[in-house]
């Protein structure tokens, strides 16, 4: 028998597993030209030139100690590019020293956890939230504990006063968001930074603020995501190359500091620690030099933006309310009935999507956009008239 807590993570976790596996049996049935597939946001963009050059080159100037241990936190010609890339992007002067490289930003998390918390310590987060956040802060016994959103998904600060308590140790964002695609303005992340500097002090010891950011190069219309670095000295930058690259399976990312953060050392030399204890060891040799090579490199963004676009129309023609997101994979519309149940009828016409319950709130599905456009277009009218049947129904 699995322990009781695997157990219950095996029912919580398995809206997204289980659409996947329900795509691969109507697939194989009805082939894949019929079933519209938006569950899963796994990166389908080919990555940008540079990742292939890069790789052509370590291929011909190959050495067999590409592979070989290096230091926990990362080889240094690693740390040091990425300090530069998170100087630019937070506008806060990072050294390579305060750059941990990690197995993507699920292992950047799993790291900060590990390091700050202690049993029965509180990590709140806003709702919708990425469904990995309650077992992340369950993995080091803290106590997750999501805070309702306003009705456009943006932070409600009111909400998230009224959830801290003398228990909270970190306050986790991630923006542009998963599922819904909102960007924290630079007035809610300097709102979000007073309230924590205010409730620290209060509390004589810091709260954390923890920044979750594979998406923070997908953002669309011009939109920008604001430094959390800026405006608030004890948070932490969790970064994966899986969407801006197009290399999920490659497992990298890295974790920042901030370079004001306190007890600096002693937090640095955690991160270090936990990259070991909790069996990651270090991030992959190769995967390394690929990120260092093209850390500033990013995919096509505008071929998400239309496929966004089209997904929008789609949902505006079948009458579905929604939140037309500013950045990321995925959109977050309202539906009209029971999640799960609009979910398989959705099935049932060779449609998928993922309850909104798995992100924590119902009444909503969440609709990736890493679906090729020609599809979107070939299928719009299937979509459109899918829905307007179920609606009809309700």
């Amino acid at each position: 028998m699995v322990s009781s807590q695997i157990a219950s993570y095996l029912e919580r976790s398995s809206w997204i597993r289980k659409m996947f596996e329900e795509g691969i049996k109507l697939k194989k049935t009805y082939g894949e030209d019929r079933v519209l597939d938006l569950t899963l946001g796994n990166p389908d963009l080919p990555p940008p030139p540079q990742v292939r050059e890069t790789l052509q080159k370590l291929v011909e100037n190959y050495d067999p100690c590409f592979h070989r241990y290096m230091p926990n936190a990362g080889f240094p010609f690693a740390r040091e590019m990425m300090a530069k890339k998170v100087t630019a992007e937070q506008e806060v002067a990072v050294n390579p020293e305060d750059v941990v490289m990690t197995c993507g930003a699920a292992g950047a998390l799993n790291i900060v956890f590990k390091t700050l918390l202690n049993p029965g310590e509180e990590v709140i987060f806003p709702s919708p939230f990425f469904v990995e956040y309650f077992f992340y802060a369950e993995n080091h016994q803290g106590i997750p504990k999501p805070v309702p959103t306003n009705p456009d998904f943006s932070l409600n600060l009111e909400a998230l006063e009224r959830h801290i308590t003398p228990k909270t140790k970190v306050v986790l964002i991630n923006s542009p968001n998963n599922p819904t695609g909102q960007i924290y303005t630079e007035e809610e992340v300097k709102g979000l930074a007073d309230l924590l500097t205010q409730k620290s002090k209060n509390l004589g010891r810091p709260i954390y603020l923890v920044s979750d950011e594979p998406y923070r190069n997908l953002a669309f219309d011009g939109e920008k995501v604001p430094s959390i670095f800026k405006y608030y000295p004890n948070s932490f930058i969790a970064y994966s190359f899986s969407k801006e690259l197009s290399l999920a399976g490659e497992r990298i990312g890295f974790v920042a500091v901030h370079p004001e953060i306190t007890p600096k050392q002693l937090i640095l030399d955690g991160l270090v620690l936990c990259n070991r204890i909790l069996g990651f060891v270090n991030a992959p040799a190769l995967a390394q030099r690929l990120a260092t090579e093209c850390a500033f490199a990013k995919v096509e963004v505008s071929i998400y933006q239309r496929r966004r676009d089209l997904i929008c129309e789609m949902l505006q023609e079948a009458g579905l309310e929604f939140v037309k997101p500013k950045g990321g994979f995925f959109i977050f519309p309202k539906v009209p009935m029971d999640d799960v149940e609009f979910c398989q009828r959705l099935k049932e016409r060779l449609i998928l999507a993922v309850p909104g319950r798995g992100f924590g709130v119902s009444n909503h599905i969440r609709l990736s956009f890493c679906v090729d456009e020609e599809t979107l277009k070939k299928m719009k009218t299937f979509f459109v008239e899918a829905v307007k049947t179920i609606l009809s129904q309700a």
